[in-house]
């Protein structure tokens, strides 16, 4: 198949793309061009790429346009955030036969009811991220429900993978974390200690990908939620870590509004966006319909951003990685 992926030079992409070179599909990669894949790979010699600012020709009313002119079989859209800029390319695609694979997040779910969360038990979202890719999520499913555009919107959980920082054990991305942990020293958790997280490697989001654009008949008109096939909890992500470099871990309880008073806020706000809705993901669906096996546990996902940054000097540690 052609296939363009938006966004191609991201987490997802990253691996994304050279899966779907060594399927035999042709790739036209469209980014800003401002940065490259996060890990380099020879497929990506045999990819055609595409430099488009998609923000700024969203407000000119020209991307859709442009991604048309591609004419692909299949659109994977990675870096659609709102449900104006998702109908613009679904006006543009309407028509064509092409296969629209929209990327949309777990916050579409909002706290967790029931665990595990499915595609149809989950609660109303919160926030302004979450609401508009549920948004997206609903109008895709509506417009090809209606006979319009082919589509399939697939919502993963918490990237991680070598090159960037994953979202660590208090829900954040602050890397004195790992610091403390490495160090052996106190780290104090706000709330109970047993909310938990669900993260998933980007090489799994891309094979969750490749199999819906491979298995379109399946696809379409459906959502996946596309997770690990385990989800960590704060206290156990943090001694698992701690373990990491030979240390137990420390903690200490504290509350909320304790953990704000000594935490930035940036770093504060994103442990509350994460541990409040409390998420564990069913992947039975994916599993059934698109043929989903994920290669990483959470933990194993964790561990695998970590040594990289361990072994590039990105994050201070006081011991050396064992694991």
């Amino acid at each position: 198949m052609r296939i363009v992926v938006i966004g191609a030079t991201g987490h997802i992409g990253t691996f994304l793309v050279p899966r779907l070179v060594r399927a035999g599909h042709e790739v036209i990669a469209v980014s800003r061009g401002t940065r490259s894949a996060y890990a380099d790979s020879p497929e990506w010699a045999q990819v055609e790429r595409v430099t488009a600012d998609r923000e700024q020709e969203d407000r000119d009313g020209t991307f859709g346009a442009r991604i048309a002119g591609l004419h692909a079989d299949a659109v994977v859209d990675l870096v659609c955030f709102t449900q104006s800029s998702a109908e613009a390319l679904v006006a543009a695609l309407r028509g064509t036969g092409t296969h629209l694979v929209h990327c949309g997040s777990i916050w579409r779910a909002g706290v967790s009811h029931v665990l595990p969360i499915t595609e149809e038990n989950a609660t109303e979202p919160f926030g302004e991220y979450g609401t508009q890719k549920d948004a997206i999520a609903r109008m895709l499913k509506r417009e090809t429900a209606d006979g319009g555009l082919t589509t399939t919107s697939l919502h993963p959980g918490h990237i991680s993978g070598p090159g960037w920082m994953p979202i660590g054990p208090l829900g954040n991305l602050d890397p004195t974390v790992w610091t403390k942990l490495s160090a052996g020293e106190t780290l104090e958790v706000p709330g109970l200690g047993a909310e938990t997280m669900a993260h998933v490697h980007a090489d799994d989001v891309a094979q969750a990908f490749q199999l819906a654009v491979e298995h379109r008949e399946a696809a379409v008109g459906e959502d996946f939620f596309v997770t690990a096939p385990t989800a960590l909890t704060v206290r156990g992500y943090a001694h698992l870590a701690a373990s990491w470099f030979g240390q137990e871990a420390r903690l200490e309880s504290v509350t909320w509004d304790r953990f704000r008073e000594t935490t930035v806020p940036e770093h504060a706000g994103a442990s509350w966006e994460h541990l409040s809705r409390s998420q564990v993901f069913s992947t039975e669906k994916p599993r059934r319909l698109l043929g989903y096996e994920p290669a990483y546990t959470a933990e194993a996902t964790v561990l695998d951003a970590v040594r990289w940054l361990v072994e590039h000097g990105e994050v201070d540690v006081a011991r050396p990685l064992i694991a």
